[in-house]
């Protein structure tokens, strides 16, 4: 049950990821240049996360900081599962040209939104009254 509670945040995660790329590609990349853009949707993709987190957490059922963390863990595999399975195989992107946003080039902080996938169940468990182990 924890298995299908995870992924069914995580889908709505993803859901809001596709919604900030799109906001980012329609209306941010346009009015404000690459840089700011990329730097802009990658904040408030982190904090869409950690809010998602933060709204689910208690019906997450985490009630240990190792839980948060494998649930953390969980949502940033399926994420690079994700990333990697649909832009390889469905867009048809090359290797090197998915892993170049991994580079932080054009302030593409993407790999900090990974980080911020990992820790956001601990840090909303931790928010939500969770004392440390």
């Amino acid at each position: 049950m924890q298995f299908l509670r995870s992924l069914t945040v995580w889908f709505l995660i993803l859901l809001g990821a596709i919604a900030n790329g799109g906001l980012r590609e329609a209306i941010l990349l346009p009015r404000l240049g690459t840089l700011p853009a990329f730097v802009l949707s990658g904040a408030m993709l982190a904090l869409l996360i950690l809010g998602v987190a933060l709204a689910s957490i208690g019906w997450l059922r985490i009630h240990r900081a190792s839980s948060a963390l494998k649930t953390g863990a969980f949502w940033l595999l399926l994420t690079l599962g994700f990333e990697f399975g649909f832009g390889h195989f469905i867009q048809g992107k090359s290797w090197p040209v998915l892993l170049e946003a991994y580079t932080f080039q054009d302030g593409n902080i993407w790999p900090l939104v990974l980080v911020a996938t990992l820790f956001a169940p601990l840090i909303a468990w931790r928010i939500r009254g969770g004392s440390p182990s």
